[in-house]
């Protein structure tokens, strides 16, 4: 009866968020209270309904009674890692590499596309696609347009970057496998880094093989330094206003401390420190370099707090739904039952088939159905044949190879708009491209994550 009702909550939620029935926060909440009420009413299952709401608060502040680990530290990661990468976006950190790699390109086309690979993996690492969209193609599309290059491989190479550095800790997808398995956001990221690294090598070497192609197409034109100027000195008031150049290299140095304490924490090298911690104590500092008065600290506050209060929604939603499956036994339950469907051959490499799941289950359902939805039920499953969450938690993540690449990704409609591109073609250059990014996802997985094969 447990299965049956959690999967139920499960189905219920995605057949809402695909037919665009209830947005995901909504879901995420109502549907498990609902289905737990009615069942605690009809006395189904065992459950009580005054345990209920106690289920639903454990899901976010955690209850050790319970069992039961909370979101909200995930939700305060989440808020001060958007804000501090926006301050330093805005500052200008990124913008010395910009003005570097268009000096240094040319007419070359293949170094422009070089260039535009590092430039979207470096401007990435702030876990929003909408602004390194916006950045890079803002810094390249002159140049493309000047040397009359393909605008498929600056999509090609953007969605690419883009897809492997959102699986940093306050990225989508990591974000919500963090809130689903309750796993800690520093080991798992060391366990998946050397994909990540292995997977950006990888978008470099497609960039030289596009940009020899480009470069026997098109040959090498000379820009003048007019043209060069001129695409450097492209910046409206606001972003002047933000821009703090004579603070780059002290912007470099905290950022780089927030990066060791937040990969190497934990290990022999650096004692463990939460992750939330890091990015609350950087951000109060970088505000107090970059943006001493209050009303700069606003106006930064309010250009990038709308992304992080929809990702914070969203997480705490999840600790929800997360909450009552959990409390209720229904997520213990649906693993169980799915095991017993399932051949034993098969259950010693569930690892294999989670990561496998991942890749028609990130594109077809959004980020939220999967990860919050279906992969709690794989834990389960995997769980049952003696795997670990962070073993589920590592595998599932090879799927982001192809999810920017789903419909249902919100920006790349606009990267799609910039540059002019049809979207069927694109999906298949970048898939095609795609599948060396997933291939290394799970060599690093298996080699170096710790994850059995």
């Amino acid at each position: 009866m447990l299965a049956s009702l959690g999967l139920l909550i499960v189905f219920g939620f995605m057949v809402l968020i695909m037919t665009k029935k209830a947005s995901p926060f909504i879901a995420l909440v109502l549907v498990p209270l609902i289905v737990a009420l009615v069942a605690g009413a009809m006395h189904l299952g065992d459950i009580a309904i005054a345990d209920i709401p106690k289920f639903a608060i454990a899901g976010i502040v955690s209850n050790e009674d319970l069992g039961i680990k909370g979101v909200a530290g995930t939700a305060v990661m989440l808020l001060f890692a958007i804000l501090y990468f926006g301050l330093m976006l805005s500052a200008g950190l990124f913008s010395p590499l910009s003005n570097w790699i268009i000096k240094r390109v040319k007419g070359d086309p293949l170094k422009v596309l070089v260039g535009t690979a590092i430039l979207a993996l470096f401007v990435s690492v702030d876990g929003d696609g909408s602004t390194t969209t916006l950045v890079v193609c803002s810094a390249m599309i002159p140049i493309y347009k000047r040397l009359n290059m393909k605008m498929m491989d600056l999509a090609v190479l953007i969605i690419l970057a883009n897809s492997i550095m959102n699986l940093l800790p306050w990225g989508g997808p990591t974000a919500r496998i963090i809130t689903a398995l309750n796993v800690d956001e520093g080991e798992l990221l060391r366990a998946i880094l050397p994909g990540m690294v292995m997977a950006s090598v990888w978008v470099v070497v497609v960039a030289i093989i596009r940009g020899v192609a480009e470069r026997n197409r098109l040959g090498i034109v000379n820009l003048s330094d007019a043209d060069i100027a001129q695409m450097l000195t492209k910046q409206d008031e606001e972003e002047k206003a933000l821009s703090r150049p004579h603070l780059l290299w002290v912007n470099f140095g905290l950022t780089a401390i927030l990066m060791t304490l937040l990969i190497f924490g934990g290990t022999w090298v650096i004692p463990k420190v939460s992750s939330a911690l890091i990015f609350l104590v950087g951000i109060a500092i970088a505000f107090v370099i970059n943006y001493p008065k209050p009303a700069d600290q606003r106006l930064i506050i309010e250009k990038y707090g709308s992304s992080a209060v929809q990702v914070i929604f969203m997480v705490l939603a999840a600790g929800v739904f997360m909450g009552i499956l959990g409390g209720t036994g229904m997520s213990n339950a649906m693993g169980e039952a799915l095991a017993t469907w399932i051949p034993e051959r098969f259950g010693s490499h569930w690892p294999l088939i989670v990561a496998l799941v991942s890749v028609p289950g990130t594109f077809v359902l959004s980020n939220d159905a999967f990860y919050l939805g279906v992969l709690p039920v794989l834990n389960q499953v995997g769980i049952e044949y003696g795997f670990t969450a962070m073993d589920m938690a590592i595998a599932s993540t090879a799927g982001q190879a192809f999810h920017l690449l789903s419909p249902l990704v919100g920006f790349i409609y606009l990267l799609l708009q910039i540059t002019g591109v049809d979207m069927g073609k694109w999906q298949i250059q970048s898939a095609k491209w795609g599948i060396g990014v997933f291939v290394l996802f799970l060599l690093g997985m298996f080699t170096f994550g710790g994850v059995p094969l």
